[in-house]
């Protein structure tokens, strides 16, 4: 009996990942070292320090592990969460075998520029988004894929855009550079075909960015320091629909006149800047805001020439708090004129 009790302790005390099948929380007590591969149940390789679920046998998971190097990443992904590490660089060695990458997350990392390889990137020729944010990158990574649809930047030290760094980006639909140091912007949007939406707000912008996308339909460029706007403005954007420039320095003398009276706008946002007056917009315009300026006057024929039964404002919302006028400036005819804006604020 005392053999056949030793026999059980002894059993008892090999670890499961011998006796049995392996451990499938073994990686959480494993050597967090760069390059080993073990064999997952689907019968793929996944890095020892990441997570790849049968399930889902196209997706590799590293995300929040305290990384502070590239895993070696099997051929067959194309989701790779690598988001919330410690990772600085991103060599080419590290995407040899990365060329089926749809997704790649790699915000709040510790990623500087020159630390990412001139060919990093260069043969994604499926990524479609590709997340950068919260890193400390001081300019656009090199050769970026053609088929980049949603790319993300903000929250980074980039202080200037070239044309080169988005050249051949025509499937690129959303640019997300928000919350840097860019101060200077030139020509380089001009070649983004597809782009629909460009969040440039929180940088060191003084004037709008030139050749803006014809297809954009949201520009958001609050917290600058942007002064005035060309004449044209919006000539080029026939379908932008949203503008948020609060937070900038704009002045009366800076719009010209009929820069905002274009019909296919819907949301203007010029709050907290330096306007006397409300300038001009379409009657197809549905929301405006224009709290925190200096105006002076209520001018309704800044929404409206003619009032009758069919020409009136569309707009909904108005928003004028923080200025030099109270609700008895406005005067009575604007009920006519604004009779769709359920929200004014005064």
């Amino acid at each position: 009996m005392r053999g056949v009790a030793a026999l059980f302790l002894l059993v008892a005390l090999v670890p499961s990942c011998v006796s049995h099948e392996r451990d499938p929380f073994a990686w959480l007590h494993s050597p967090r070292g760069h390059g080993f591969l073990r064999v997952d149940s689907a019968g793929g390789e996944c890095p020892e320090e990441c997570d790849c679920p049968p399930t889902f046998p196209v997706a590799m998971y590293c995300d929040g592990r305290g990384l502070t190097a590239m895993p070696s990443i099997p051929a067959r992904m194309k989701y790779l969460y690598l988001q919330n590490n410690l990772i600085s660089a991103i060599p080419d060695s590290a995407m040899v075998n990365a060329t089926n990458l749809v997704w790649l997350l790699m915000h709040h990392n510790q990623l500087t520029s020159d630390a990412i390889g001139e060919q990093a990137f260069a043969k994604m020729q499926g990524l479609d988004r590709l997340y950068m944010q919260h890193n400390n990158l001081t300019r656009i990574p090199s050769n970026l894929p053609g088929s980049l649809r949603d790319l993300r930047l903000n929250h980074n030290r980039i202080e200037k855009l070239t044309p080169a760094e988005l050249d051949q980006m025509d499937n690129l639909t959303i640019l997300y550079l928000h919350d840097n140091a860019v101060t200077d912007v030139g020509t380089s949007l001009k070649g983004l075909k597809s782009l629909i939406l460009l969040d440039i707000s929180g940088n060191n912008l003084k004037t709008v960015p030139q050749a803006l996308p014809e297809v954009l339909h949201q520009l958001y460029l609050e917290f600058n320091s942007i002064d005035s706007l060309p004449e044209g403005f919006l000539a080029g954007v026939p379908q932008l629909q949203y503008i948020r420039m609060a937070h900038n320095q704009l002045t009366d003398k800076g719009i010209p006149q009929n820069t905002f009276n274009v019909s296919g706008l819907v949301e203007l946002d010029l709050s907290f800047n330096k306007l006397e007056r409300i300038p001009l917009v379409s009657t197809t315009l549905q929301h405006l805001y224009l709290q925190a300026n200096q105006i002076k006057e209520f001018t309704l024929g800044s929404f409206c020439n003619v009032v009758d039964v069919s020409n009136f404002s569309k707009l909904q919302t108005l928003r004028l708090e923080g200025n030099e006028i109270s609700r008895e400036d406005i005067p009575h005819e604007s009920a006519q004129c604004l009779r769709q804006a359920s929200n004014i604020e005064v």
